[in-house]
């Protein structure tokens, strides 16, 4: 439930980026989705007035049903559909696209490309919420440090380039972070 929230959250950002006239090139080079999908999501967008600047954004569950009918209508037409339910099921034991591909070719005759497969394992997964954990602290309790090289500094005394470091801890708690140049 709430990595469907967090998925419909980025949509929405996505919805202002292009009404504020953001190009779908440009969406795609922020790495929120691919421009394909950026342009599928314009051309609904578009359809349903989402991008006139007085109209409303849609809430999650009219957003998620709207999108859920696109990729319900790409796993109807494709060449797959027959075998949805083997795919899925060696999907959930962790077997590979390739090898799902490989074996619907060898043991069914399946005569579809191997990225027909590969797009309705990306729809599988967009079903499949990914586990994770959320580690809870109590404020002071803990905090995590990283330790790494940084650029190269100009010492003002000698004008060489020396070598830096950069310590960083971040609270676990409040996620403050400090960091510091240093030079050994």
């Amino acid at each position: 439930m709430a990595n469907r929230r967090f998925e419909m959250y980025q949509y929405r950002q996505i919805l202002v980026r292009m009404r504020m006239g953001e190009s779908n090139r440009a969406i795609a080079n922020s790495g929120l989705m691919g421009r394909k999908k950026a342009q599928a999501l314009r051309e609904k967008a578009i359809l349903h007035g989402w991008l006139k600047p007085d109209a409303v954004l849609p809430d999650n569950d009219t957003l998620a049903t709207i999108l859920e009918e696109n990729s319900q209508a790409l796993i109807k037409g494709s060449s797959v559909a027959p075998y949805a339910d083997k795919i899925t099921k060696w999907y959930e034991q962790g077997i590979q696209g390739t090898t799902i591909h490989q074996a619907l070719v060898d043991k069914y005759g399946f005569t579809g490309s191997y990225w027909s497969v590969i797009r309705y394992l990306k729809v599988l997964s967009e079903k499949t919420p990914v586990p994770t954990t959320v580690m809870v602290f109590a404020p002071g309790d803990a905090a995590q440090v990283d330790f790494g090289a940084g650029p190269l500094i100009v010492d003002i005394r000698t004008g060489e380039l020396r070598k830096s470091w950069i310590f960083v801890m971040t609270l676990a708690w409040s996620r403050h972070i400090y960091a510091e140049f240093i030079r050994d």
